[in-house]
């Protein structure tokens, strides 16, 4: 009898763990679906030169004309 009591234990044991699987399952299924994240360009932040946060990239900043000529000169005069 003893034997048999065994079986049916590990019976139960095993319904229970599979229950608990499923319902694990359906728990991730539920979280996936109501998930708040959105895209990678959501969670991106930019910072501009005075360190303020913004969600659109900054503007490139005007390169002055006279510098880079005057840069350009000096490399030639070294």
């Amino acid at each position: 009898m003893a034997r048999s009591q065994n079986s049916f234990i590990k019976k139960q044991k095993e319904k229970k763990r599979m229950k608990k699987k499923e319902e694990k399952q359906e728990k991730k299924e539920l979280r996936k679906e109501q998930s708040k994240g959105g895209d990678l360009d959501d969670m991106i932040a930019y910072v501009d030169e005075y360190g303020n946060i913004l969600d659109s990239p900054p503007e490139e900043p005007k390169k002055d004309k006279r510098k880079d000529k005057e840069d350009n000169s000096e490399n030639k005069e070294s």
